[in-house]
C-alpha cells in the first residue's frame, strides 16, 4: 500500500510539473489550451477554469495538455497549428525542461535541508575489506590501503574518491592512476576506471560487528537478535569486523551457527541456521550492520550550485546508459518500468521526506531524458517533426505525419510491454 500511494504521488507530481512545462509555453506563445489532463482516460474530476478545463483522469500513468489547432490546421492566431515551429519546437521542449528544473529543485532543497550521510564518507579512505574477485581486488588493492590520488587529484575521504571516478568516467576516461599509502610506502597502481553503475568497487571502511537492522522474520529475527547487538564470536571464533562475520556466515554453507552477543550489559549465546538469499544463493541470517550517520546541509547558494551539479552527472550518466543500451554494452534488463518504480518510491517513502524527494528528482530527470528521445509520440519526436518543417519551409505531409504515429506508438507499447516483463521477473526473482 505504502509503495502504491508513493508510487501515484510521486507520478502526479512530475507529470504535473511536465505538463505545466508545455502550458506554460503554449500560453507564452498565445496559443488556447483546451484541456489540461494529469491521467488518461474518463476523467473523474474535472472543472473549467477559463477557457481550459483541468482534470485528473482515470488511469494515472501519465497526462496531456490538449491545445487548440494541434490536431488540424486553423487559421487562427490562436491556434497551435498557426504557430511558427520555432514556437512549437519551445511548447513541445516545455515539459522535459520543467522536469529538469523540478529535479534541479528537488536536489536543491535536499542538499539546503540537509541528508543524513554515512559518517565514513567524510572520512579518509583506508581500506579494511576488499571483497574476493571484486575491482578492487583485481586491481591489487589490499586491506590497511590507504588512497590518497587519483588520477593526480588529492582524495581526502571516500565521498571525494566517489566523486573522482565518477567525473572521470563522464570525461571519457578509460584508466587511470590510483596512488596508495601501504605502510611507509607510496604505491602507484595503473588501474582501468571502474564502471559504478554496474558494479561496486569492492572496498569497504571499518566497520565493528554491530546490528543496525534486522530484517523482520529472518533467521535473525527467528532467534532473537536485536539491533544494536554486538557479535563477539560466531562458532567459537572471534570477529573483530563486521566483515569477518559476513565471510563466516558465507563460509558456513547453511549450516547451524553458534553466535556469542553482547546486549547491553549482558552476554547472550544464539544459535541460528541460515537462509538463502534468493537474489544471490549466498547463506544470510537477514541483518544489516549499524552504520553511523552525519546530517550533511549547505547554505541556499552552494545548495543550488551542488544540486546542479547533480543534475549534469546524472544526465551524462543517463546519456551513457542510453549509448550503451544501443550498443549493448549494458543490458536491456536493468532497465525498470512502473512496478521497478513503484518499488524504488515505496522504498524511499518508508526511509523519510528527504529520501522521497531525492527519489523524486532522479526520476523527474529520468522522465526528462526519456521525453527528448527522437521517437515519434514523445516531445523529441514532435521536436524532431517540427525541426525538419523548419528546414523545409512548409509542413510535412499528412501521411507521413500518421506513419510516424503509429511508428511511435508500436516503439512505445513495444518498450512498455518488454519493461514490465523485465519488473515482474525481478519480483518473480526477489530483487
Amino acid at each position: 500500500m505504502v509503495s502504491l500511494l508513493a508510487f501515484l504521488v510521486l507520478v502526479g507530481v512530475l507529470v504535473w510539473f511536465h505538463e505545466l512545462g508545455h502550458f506554460i509555453m503554449a500560453r507564452l506563445f498565445g496559443v488556447r489550451v483546451e484541456v489540461f489532463s494529469i491521467g488518461f482516460g474518463p476523467p473523474v474530476f474535472a472543472k473549467r477554469v477559463g477557457e481550459t478545463v483541468f482534470q485528473v483522469a482515470l488511469v494515472p500513468l501519465g497526462g496531456f495538455v490538449k491545445l487548440y489547432g494541434e490536431e488540424e490546421a486553423i487559421d487562427d492566431p490562436r491556434a497551435f497549428s498557426a504557430k511558427k515551429p520555432w514556437q512549437k519546437i519551445l511548447i513541445a521542449l516545455g515539459g522535459p525542461l520543467f522536469n529538469f528544473l523540478l529535479a534541479w529543485i528537488l536536489f536543491s532543497v535536499v542538499y539546503a535541508v540537509g541528508v543524513e550521510v554515512p559518517k565514513h564518507l567524510k572520512e579518509p579512505v583506508v581500506v579494511a575489506y576488499v571483497e574476493e574477485g571484486s575491482w578492487a581486488d583485481r586491481v591489487g588493492l589490499k586491506p590497511g590501503d590507504r588512497v590518497v590520488r587519483v588520477n593526480g587529484f588529492k582524495v581526502s575521504s571516500w565521498e571525494e574518491l566517489r566523486e573522482a571516478l565518477i567525473k572521470l568516467r563522464v570525461e571519457g576516461v578509460k584508466e587511470t592512476e590510483l596512488w596508495v599509502k601501504r605502510g611507509d610506502k607510496l604505491v602507484k597502481l595503473k588501474v582501468p576506471l571502474p564502471d559504478l553503475e554496474r558494479e561496486p568497487l569492492g572496498i569497504a571502511p571499518p566497520l565493528p560487528p554491530v546490528v543496525g537492522r534486522v530484517l523482520p522474520g529472518s533467521p535473525a529475527d527467528q532467534v532473537g537478535i536485536r539491533p544494536g547487538d554486538v557479535i563477539l564470536e560466531v562458532n567459537g571464533k572471534p570477529v573483530k569486523t563486521w566483515y569477518e562475520l559476513v565471510k563466516v556466515i558465507r563460509q558456513s554453507k547453511g549450516k547451524r551457527l553458534v553466535l556469542k552477543i553482547k546486549r547491553g550489559d549482558k552476554v547472550l549465546v544464539k544459535e541460528v541456521v541460515p537462509a538463502t538469499d534468493p537474489r544471490t544463493g549466498l547463506p544470510v541470517l537477514g541483518i544489516a550492520p549499524k552504520v553511523e550517520t552525519v546530517k550533511e546541509r549547505y547554505p541556499l547558494p552552494e545548495a543550488l550550485k551542488k544540486g546542479f551539479e547533480r543534475v549534469k552527472e546524472l544526465t551524462l550518466l543517463t546519456l551513457k546508459l542510453l549509448v550503451g543500451l544501443f550498443t549493448g554494452e549494458v543490458s536491456f534488463k536493468t532497465i525498470g518500468g512502473p512496478i521497478a518504480i513503484a518499488q524504488f518510491a515505496g522504498q524511499a517513502a518508508e526511509s523519510g521526506f528527504i529520501p522521497f524527494l531525492s527519489t523524486m528528482a532522479f526520476i523527474s530527470l529520468q522522465l526528462a531524458i526519456f521525453n527528448l528521445l527522437p521517437l515519434p509520440v514523445l516531445d523529441g519526436g514532435l521536436i524532431l517533426l517540427f525541426t525538419l518543417e523548419w528546414i523545409r519551409g512548409r509542413p510535412l505531409p499528412e501521411s507521413f505525419k500518421e506513419k510516424w504515429q503509429k511508428v511511435g506508438f508500436l516503439i512505445i507499447l513495444t518498450l512498455m510491454v518488454l519493461v514490465i516483463i523485465n519488473d515482474l521477473l525481478r519480483v518473480l526473482r526477489g530483487g
